[in-house]
């Protein structure tokens, strides 16, 4: 069952912040060591200073950036820099973007989620997670006793219930945050506190299927939390703080929701294209701007890749879709039909590609740019999953090939904290 529950979010007050595009950030797992060093130093009350922290050589076990997090945040707290609302609600929040020179407006809601045990949970994840990513946000988790970002997922609503509830009755109340980010991204949060609302917006999702969009480390860390905090209650009654996740809640039948593509760039990568000629027609782009253009249209009907080298621009078009069950013996048929399995399956695992020496981005003009500078030999330019696919891939209980999906535009950290104690 996914049950919802509002709460008293911890987020900026506004007397004290006159500026909030210098205080929220992107979520931390997208963001560079140059972009760090740019956000910590763009305000003293910058998300990152407790989301995201350095390491110094001096840590140690008591003083680290973790405890420094945990010294921070109690700081803003109690010079008022960031208030907790005293009445327990849902925040809707929507994110008006641009997107190929088309404008897209995504609406979604920001609670609670009651973490339930494996074999009774409606959510489902499509990605695997890395111990030293869940090690290092648990450790924040524990020192804060807070969630500082949301999981995000995505449920089916095509009768739009949630979004005609914020149309009604939200909209026209005032904003608590209306802010613009860097990528030009308008994001404005409402607070709804009403309590038979609040019922309506849980009848709308309880019971629903869950997909994690982003957030599977936040996710698996919420569950190990609950599970570390629960050994220490003699009578567990389930309604514990720790019992709950924040979450951001997304629409997935909705034209808003966009997922891009993430690109492949190779370090190293035979010049000769013999190998992929026993499996793919190989077609020439004179025209370095056409590759994605020419790459949409023929992933339309076909598994089809953009390869851009030095030497030129090309579309590898997989020869027939039956070489697909003839060689991929592992997965079900929605995780081998994949462009990103198919990928590796047909061209990286047989040019004996590592995984170190690969770089995934969204951004087509990096690939091009590295590979021109000589500091990759190819780049590999993708089509964007689709939201089925993933659908049908985490029902499956299967895992997607790493950084297969970027859902844009992120959340953005430091809108709301679930403040635990």
């Amino acid at each position: 069952m996914s049950n919802i529950m509002p709460f008293k979010a911890v987020y900026y007050n506004i007397k004290k912040v006159k500026d909030m595009a210098k205080v929220v950030s992107p979520p931390y797992d997208v963001i560079s060591a140059e972009e760090q060093d740019r956000l910590h130093n763009l305000s003293p009350y910058n998300f990152t200073h407790i989301d995201f922290g350095n390491d110094l050589p001096t840590d140690d076990k008591t003083e680290n950036k973790y405890s420094r997090a945990k010294r921070t945040f109690s700081e803003w707290l109690a010079k008022n820099v960031m208030v907790q609302d005293e009445k327990p609600g849902i925040y809707f929040y929507k994110q008006v973007y641009k997107s190929l020179g088309q404008k897209y407006i995504r609406m979604g809601f920001i609670s609670l989620l009651e973490l339930e045990d494996e074999g009774a949970s409606q959510v489902f994840p499509h990605e695997n997670t890395h111990d030293h990513a869940v090690d290092d946000r648990f450790k924040l988790c524990d020192s804060l006793k807070s969630n500082l970002s949301c999981i995000f997922v995505c449920y089916s609503d095509k009768h739009r219930k949630v979004e005609k509830i914020f149309e009604r009755h939200v909209v026209s109340t005032g904003p608590i945050v209306d802010v613009a980010d860097e990528d030009r991204v308008q994001h404005t949060l409402w607070r709804l506190d009403d309590a038979a609302l609040l019922d309506k917006v849980k009848g709308a999702v309880v019971d629903r299927q869950l997909f994690i969009a982003d957030g599977h480390h936040r996710y698996k860390v919420a569950m190990e939390y609950r599970s570390k905090r629960m050994a220490r209650v003699l009578n567990p009654n389930g309604h514990e703080p720790f019992n709950y996740v924040m979450t951001y809640f997304t629409n997935m039948d909705s034209r808003g929701l966009q997922i891009f593509p993430m690109h492949r760039i190779v370090k190293q990568f035979p010049q000769s294209l013999g190998l992929l000629e026993e499996f793919f027609r190989i077609d020439n782009v004179k025209k370095r701007e056409d590759l994605p253009i020419l790459l949409a249209r023929a992933g339309r009907n076909e598994h089809t890749f953009g390869l851009y080298t030095r030497d030129g621009n090309r579309l590898l078009r997989l020869k027939n879709k039956k070489l697909i069950d003839e060689y991929m013996t592992d997965g079900s048929r929605e995780y081998k039909n994949l462009d990103a399995t198919i990928l590796k399956s047909f061209v990286f695992d047989r040019v004996h590609i590592p995984s170190e020496d690969i770089i995934y981005t969204k951004d087509i003009d990096q690939v091009m740019n590295l590979v021109d500078a000589h500091q990759a030999d190819a780049g590999f330019i993708m089509n964007p999953v689709k939201i089925t696919e993933l659908r049908a891939i985490a029902l499956n209980g299967e895992r997607m090939p790493p950084k297969t999906t970027y859902f844009y535009p992120k959340v953005l950290s430091g809108l709301t904290v679930y403040k635990m104690d």
